[in-house]
């Protein structure tokens, strides 16, 4: 198991390419994310931010998790947290490294700050 700190300094030294080759990810727009619903898959809306090393985290465990056969189906999208307010209004996201997974159009779950792999993958099951 990856305590947090060993998670952050993964993150800060591995490329974030090198870590997210399993589930890539397209830049919010409302028209992205209604099409990501309609397409039937399960959806993962990242709110993230460059200098955010809870966000880098987290990219580390959603690249394991994006690996595993059950995952490998979700449509990624990443909203900035520092240049799409309007974005963050829409969702009712008040932070970076908040993580939304939808079925569908129903939000079927949120976490926020979260980095332990364990509550991630369970969030991400609740979407398929």
């Amino acid at each position: 198991m990856f305590t947090r700190r060993t998670l952050v300094a993964l993150a800060l030294a591995l490329p974030i390419a090198a870590v997210l080759p399993a589930i890539a990810a397209s830049k919010y727009s409302p028209e992205v994310l209604a099409e990501a619903q309609k397409s039937g898959k399960p959806v993962l809306v990242d709110v993230t931010a460059p200098w955010c090393p809870t966000c880098k985290a987290q990219k580390v465990v959603l690249g394991e998790l994006g690996k595993q056969a059950r995952f490998k189906d979700f449509v990624k999208i990443e909203v900035d947290f520092d240049t799409q307010k309007d974005a963050l209004r829409t969702l009712k996201a008040t932070t970076q490294s908040t993580l939304i997974v939808y079925k569908g159009n129903k939000e079927m779950g949120r976490l926020a700050g979260e980095t332990k792999k364990e509550a991630i993958e369970a969030l991400l099951a609740k979407a398929l």
